[in-house]
């Protein structure tokens, strides 16, 4: 199966990594530990024992940006995607470079503003078992379990141009299309599908100060107990908690350093 434009890493820049990886730890239940790479403090956090997040330090990003979530694409050629990027009008952060046993990686913005990671993995060394997972799109993205990346959700001043440039690239195509009432932003919410599956939205900016990816992460039982741990760790609450069509519940937070993220649940 074409895993091109499947969702297959998140990365937090942030300005403490010990406290964010606290933070994570009790909201998400995830275990943070220190990647080993040489030189660099490059954190990993597992839901169980498989590897779901990426931390670094934010003053480590071109920028340096505010604490931020990166949201990375699986492409099956690294440098001829980044340069289709270009080619489209969006702008590369970081080139290709490889990554010693993960595979070779760009950072890039859309040519909205919007940034983005892609990712060539690099399968020479996995067992058949993990070879067929990653080329379903299973790993750090799965929607059956918390803990994990759920949804990924664009926000964007031109929804139909950011569609075009991400179709082409990736090869998404259209699910439903829903209008948004009263939620923030308004507008319609289009739902983004991969390999007939889907795996985010696309809509309006609205009030985000940036053209931006939103993650989402699964967690198990209510969502509104979620809510009062991340205010009671130092997190705000933007929206929700909010019924949507699952049926699920979802809120938008901060964590206490400031880096945007979402939350999505089954119950209440």
């Amino acid at each position: 199966m074409n895993y091109q434009g499947n969702p297959c890493w998140y990365e937090l820049g942030t300005g403490d990594l010990d406290k964010a990886g606290e933070f994570y730890g009790k909201i998400l239940g995830w275990t943070v530990t220190d990647s080993g790479m040489e030189g660099f403090d490059y954190r990993l956090a597992r839901a169980g024992s498989e590897m779901v997040a990426g931390m670094m330090s934010n003053a480590d990003q071109v920028g340096p940006p505010p604490p931020n979530w990166v949201i990375y694409f699986a492409v099956d050629d690294c440098d001829r995607t980044a340069a289709d990027i270009k080619a489209a009008g969006g702008r590369l952060y970081v080139e290709p470079a490889d990554i010693p046993n993960t595979g070779r990686y760009a950072v890039a913005a859309d040519p909205q503003g919007a940034v983005f990671g892609i990712l060539q993995p690099d399968m020479s060394g996995m067992s058949e078992a993990d070879r067929a997972k990653a080329e379903r799109g299973e790993g750090a993205f799965d929607q059956k379990k918390a803990g994990h990346g759920n949804w990924n959700e664009l926000m964007t001043p031109d929804p139909e141009a950011a569609y075009a440039f991400y179709s082409k690239l990736f090869g998404w195509t259209k699910g439903e299309a829903m209008d948004m009432g009263d939620c923030p932003g308004g507008g319609t919410y289009q739902l983004i599908r991969q390999n007939g599956t889907d795996i985010g939205a696309i809509q309006p900016q609205g009030n985000s100060p940036v053209p931006a990816w939103l993650p989402y992460f699964g967690v198990g039982g209510s969502v509104v107990a979620k809510i009062d741990a991340i205010k009671s760790a130092g997190g705000q609450v933007h929206f929700g908690p909010q019924e949507v069509p699952g049926p699920a519940w979802i809120a938008i937070a901060s964590d206490p350093q400031g880096a945007a993220f979402a939350i999505v649940g089954a119950e209440k």
